[in-house]
């Protein structure tokens, strides 16, 4: 293991709560395409399947900021428990609604709580910010080794779904989630030792940490991106499909994560940057550059190649998005930041996952790699508009410390004025 990595796992607990964070994200990669791998087997109802994945997908968007914002007010352990089982619940009666024939409306009112789901790759961040606040290097590689494991999720995920969904029975694929979501809560709640002590009271005032200046252009950028990476799935799946090795799908799609994981690797091993924003906007930039070599794809052995070469962008892309929000989001809402970032890759996934199909439908696959090429593009401009004023804003840690000095000036004075005050007394 490379040093920077062998530094941040000598910390007692880190190991054992990764590992529990990689359980408990199994989740994100399985539960929506479990979804519609056991309805369109049930009923041959593509439709409805993708309706039902989407409305999981929203209810996630519109429930897991919440439930971040609860973790950071009352800590992970007396959230994620019951919020977990929430979502294990939803599963449940899901899958039930279809073994018993119930009506469609129950299956969406089901699948409009299974977003209860936890963001577990935020909650393990955030320890690993609590543990490495004053280590910039370190941190750096915490959340560079955190890439790896989202993209680990990302290659096993969609194959533990369709193959439990399709060689076990049809269910078998959304409950596996469900179980890996209970086990990873479980698991990582259990440790109380690397859980973040949520903050005092009286700094938990300022409403949303979505208010924060800047964090609402990295969503924006989290958005197209997502819309890459779903819009990327879909079209790679018809382009196989169209040239007759629709298997081939998956082996494509596994050289764009390899892609990404062995750039986070190396990534980590660079040293921290003190100019994040300036890394951030060359990244973003990379990403969207890297869209253009899928339009010169002519078979499935140049696709594979650019395939991988477009996914070296998005691991470093992710790190610096989620250094940037450590930076600008106050600790006691940094829970709730991270995980607005990737309710906004949510929602892009949702969105591009229907305009890619749509374009496949009417152009072919070749010509839908068009969709995450703007998809880019739009990226790198939202990025451009914003990067100024994301550089003149100061660090949350330093308006901490202003603020800090401030209160002990104020004490201070307060103290001296009692002190004369009480001089003039006894004169």
């Amino acid at each position: 293991m490379p040093s920077p990595y062998r530094a941040i796992f000598a910390e007692p607990g880190t190991r054992s709560f990764t590992a529990a964070g990689l359980v408990g994200r199994m989740p994100i990669a399985m539960l929506g395409l479990g979804v519609v791998t056991m309805v369109s087997q049930l009923t041959g109802e593509y439709a409805l399947a993708g309706a039902l994945a989407a409305t999981v997908a929203l209810s996630t968007v519109v429930l897991g900021p919440q439930v971040s914002r609860l973790v950071d007010v009352h800590g992970q352990r007396r959230v994620l428990r019951p919020a977990s089982a929430v979502t294990v619940t939803a599963v449940a009666g899901l899958t039930l609604s279809t073994l018993l024939h119930w009506p469609p409306w129950t299956l969406f009112a089901f699948a409009s709580l299974a977003g209860c789901v936890p963001s577990l790759g935020s909650m393990v961040r955030a320890r690993w910010t609590a543990l490495f606040h004053d280590s910039p290097g370190r941190l750096h590689a915490a959340f560079s080794w955190e890439s790896i494991v989202d993209e680990t999720c990302f290659v096993l995920g969609p194959m533990l779904a369709i193959g439990l969904s399709t060689a076990w029975f049809p269910q078998a694929g959304p409950l596996a989630a469900a179980v890996f979501l209970a086990v990873g809560v479980c698991w990582l709640t259990s440790q109380r030792a690397t859980e973040p002590v949520p903050g005092p009271r009286e700094e938990r005032s300022g409403g949303s940490a979505l208010r924060t200046p800047g964090l609402p252009l990295l969503v924006a950028t989290m958005v197209m991106l997502g819309v890459i990476f779903s819009s990327i799935d879909v079209v790679t799946v018809a382009f196989a499909e169209e040239r007759g090795a629709k298997a081939a799908a998956s082996l494509l799609l596994a050289a764009y994560a390899l892609g990404s994981g062995v750039a986070g690797a190396a990534f980590g091993l660079l040293p921290a940057a003190d100019a994040v924003g300036r890394r951030w906007l060359l990244c973003v930039c990379a990403v969207g550059a890297g869209m253009l070599p899928l339009q010169l794809a002519v078979g499935l052995p140049v696709l594979a190649a650019a395939l991988f070469l477009a996914g070296m962008a998005i691991a470093p892309t992710m790190i610096t998005t989620v250094g940037l929000v450590a930076r600008l989001v106050p600790r006691q809402k940094l829970t709730e930041g991270m995980t607005w970032t990737s309710t906004g890759a949510t929602l892009g996934i949702s969105l591009g996952a229907s305009v890619s199909g749509w374009v496949v439908d009417r152009v072919g696959a070749d010509r839908a790699y068009l969709v995450p090429a703007v998809a880019g593009a739009c990226a790198i401009a939202v990025a451009l508009v914003g990067t100024r004023r994301l550089r003149r804003l100061p660090a949350p840690r330093q308006q901490e410390r202003h603020q800090q000095e401030g209160t002990d000036d104020e004490r201070h004075q307060h103290a001296d004025r009692s002190g004369r005050h009480e001089e003039r007394h006894l004169a």
